[in-house]
C-alpha cells in the first residue's frame, strides 16, 4: 500500500516497490513537449536522465556563488552514492561545503542559524540529562 503523509515542512511518500520501479504512466516530457518549453522544475534529480537540474526552486539557490561549486559537489555525492548509509562517502565534501557557509555567513546566515540552533537544543538535551545526576549525586553527599 502507497501513501503519503504531511510533517511539517516535509512530505514523507511510503512506496510498494513495484510502484518506486515503475514509471509515472503520465506522458514523458520529451514526448509531449518542444525543446522551447521551459525544463519541469519541480524536481532536483531526473532519475531518468540521471541529470541534476541545478535551477531547480527546491535547491533554494545552493548552487550559486559564493558555496555553489562545494554545494554541486556534495549534493552530486550523496545523490549519486551507493554506499551504505547512503551519502556515507560524502561527509568530507559536506563538511567543505559547511566550511564555505561558515565563512560566508552574510550570505548563507539562515542554513547556519538552522545549525546553531540544531546544536544549541542538542546540548540542552544533554544538559538535561546531567541535571538529575548532579542532584542527586548532591543528596548522597549530604
Amino acid at each position: 500500500m502507497s501513501y503519503t503523509r504531511d510533517e511539517g515542512k516535509d512530505t514523507i511518500m511510503f512506496l510498494e516497490p513495484s510502484a518506486a520501479t515503475t514509471p509515472d504512466p503520465t506522458p514523458s516530457s520529451s514526448t509531449s513537449s518542444s525543446s522551447s518549453e521551459p525544463r519541469d522544475q519541480s524536481a532536483a534529480f531526473n532519475p531518468e536522465t540521471g541529470e541534476i537540474n541545478w535551477d531547480c526552486p527546491c535547491l533554494g539557490g545552493m548552487a550559486q556563488p559564493p558555496c555553489g561549486d562545494a554545494f554541486k559537489e556534495a549534493f552530486s555525492c550523496f545523490v549519486f552514492s551507493t554506499s551504505e548509509p547512503k551519502g556515507y562517502d560524502c561527509v568530507d565534501k559536506f563538511q567543505a561545503m559547511q566550511e564555505c557557509f561558515r565563512a560566508n555567513p552574510e550570505v548563507y546566515a539562515d542554513q547556519l542559524d538552522d545549525d546553531d540552533e540544531d546544536e544549541k537544543e542538542d546540548k540542552k538535551e544533554d544538559h538535561k540529562d546531567e541535571e538529575p545526576k548532579k542532584d542527586a549525586e548532591e543528596s548522597k553527599s549530604v
